[in-house]
C-alpha cells in the first residue's frame, strides 16, 4: 500500500507519484512521519527537507520553504512557498545568499528577515549536498 504524493508550489508541480512513507517537519511539531493508514493530518511546514520514501526504496529529497501538508486517505499534498529539488537548486546563489545573511545577523543579530534567509539558504545547500 502507498500513497499518492504531490508536491506543489506556486512556479509547479515538483513531485506527483506514490510513496511508502513522507517525512516532513511542522513548525511547532516537530518532524512527522507519514505511512498508508495515518489520521487525517493538516499541519504548517517549517523551512526544512521533505523526504519522500518511493515503493522501490528509492528516496527523494525536497527544500521546502514553508506551507502546509495534508494527509486525507491515500493522498499526501504539500502546498508550499517554495520546494526544490536538489537538482534545482542553485548552490552558488545558496552560498552568497547564506554569506549575505551571516553578514546581516553579524551587524543586528534580531534581524529577522536575515534569519529567515539563513535558515532557507542553509536548507537549499542541505539538500543539494553542498552543506558550507
Amino acid at each position: 500500500m502507498s500513497f499518492q504524493v504531490e508536491l506543489v508550489s506556486p512556479e509547479a508541480i515538483t513531485y506527483q507519484g506514490e510513496a511508502e512513507m513522507v517525512i516532513a517537519r511542522t513548525v511547532g511539531g516537530g518532524d512527522i512521519a507519514f505511512q498508508p493508514g495515518h489520521v487525517p493530518f493538516i499541519g504548517v511546514l517549517a523551512v526544512w527537507s521533505v523526504d519522500v520514501i518511493r515503493p522501490e526504496g528509492g528516496r527523494d529529497t525536497f527544500a521546502v520553504h514553508r506551507g502546509f501538508v495534508q494527509v486525507a486517505g491515500t493522498k499526501i499534498s504539500i502546498l508550499s512557498d517554495v520546494s526544490e529539488s536538489a537538482g534545482d537548486i542553485d548552490v552558488e546563489r545558496a552560498r552568497v545568499a547564506k554569506a549575505d545573511a551571516e553578514s546581516a545577523l553579524s551587524a543586528d543579530k534580531d534581524d529577522e528577515a536575515a534569519a529567515a534567509d539563513l535558515a532557507r539558504a542553509d536548507i537549499r545547500l542541505a539538500v543539494a549536498g553542498a552543506e558550507g
